[in-house]
């Protein structure tokens, strides 16, 4: 079963990028500490901070995220935490599983370049939000798996 994550003020990026990634993660602009505990705990959740003080005032399960680069964060966390097999990918605003969508149905609501050169879309079917995958997204997933790699290469006996 597939780890799902609520995300402290200071993680907004990386909440949006490990939902994009298919990572079940709550995010919420404004919230108290002891709010955003009660959700972890309620729904079994791991919470992702920067703030060294949290783990040290609450007893919740938490990974403690000391990069400030986004990409270091996704390292941090996905070394620990694997992305969820065959997760459909999630709305980088909603935290909503996409949906598959024809092409010709986005014509006219994506770029002509991105339109030209792509051919597999997802629409979010809470804020109907479009995405595709980008050069970001290809280069993200490429440090993850050569992390992946490091991670199996030490594991092995010998």
């Amino acid at each position: 079963m597939a780890v799902a994550f609520v995300a402290d003020a200071m993680l907004g990026r990386l909440a949006k990028w490990m939902r994009f990634l298919g990572c079940d993660v709550l995010y919420f602009r404004d919230i108290d500490d002891r709010e955003l505990v009660r959700i972890a705990r309620a729904e079994g959740r791991v919470l992702l901070t920067r703030d060294r003080r949290l783990p040290e005032d609450f007893s919740v399960e938490c990974r403690l995220i000391d990069s400030e680069n986004l990409d270091e964060q996704l390292m941090e966390v996905l070394s620990e935490f694997p992305l969820p097999g065959n997760a459909s990918r999630r709305c980088m605003r909603c935290n909503v599983s996409l949906e598959p969508v024809e092409k010709q149905e986005v014509k006219e609501l994506v770029p002509e370049y991105v339109y030209m050169h792509h051919d597999l879309f997802q629409r979010c079917p809470m804020c109907n939000s479009i995405y595709w995958e980008g050069s970001h997204i290809r280069n993200i997933l490429k440090k993850i798996a050569m992390v992946h790699h490091g991670i199996s290469e030490l594991k092995k006996p010998g």
